[in-house]
C-alpha cells in the first residue's frame, strides 16, 4: 500500500535535500525515491514550480561533454522549508495522538 504524498510534503522533501547540497535532477529524484515512490516525470514539474515560486535557482555545469542543470535552494526556499517542517511536525503529532493512543482511552 502506498500513501499519497501531498504537494507540500513533496516540496519539503526536495527543499530539505537541496538545503544540504545542490543537485541535478536525476540525482535528486534518486534521493527522493529513497523516501517515497516518485517518477522523474513527476519531479521535474515540482522543480519548475519551486523555481517559479522563487524557492530554487538553477545553474548549468559541464559533465562529460554535456551540461547538467543543478538546482540550488534560495533564502525564500529555506523559509518555505521551515514552514513545511512546522506543518509536518503539527500533522505528525496529530496523527501520533491517534495511532499511538492508549486503547483504554487515555490521552
Amino acid at each position: 500500500m502506498k500513501i499519497q504524498v501531498a504537494a507540500d510534503l513533496l516540496d519539503g522533501l526536495v527543499l530539505a535535500l537541496l538545503d544540504k547540497k545542490d543537485y541535478y535532477g536525476y540525482a535528486l529524484t534518486q534521493d527522493v525515491q529513497k523516501a517515497i515512490s516518485i517518477s522523474e516525470s513527476t519531479m521535474y514539474p515540482v522543480l519548475r514550480r519551486l523555481r517559479s515560486s522563487g524557492y530554487l535557482t538553477t545553474y548549468d555545469q559541464a559533465y562529460e561533454g554535456r551540461n547538467r542543470r543543478y538546482y540550488k535552494i534560495t533564502d525564500e526556499g529555506r523559509k518555505h522549508l521551515n514552514r513545511v517542517l512546522e506543518m509536518w511536525t503539527n500533522y505528525k503529532q496529530s496523527l501520533d495522538k491517534i495511532f499511538f493512543a492508549s486503547s483504554k482511552g487515555d490521552e
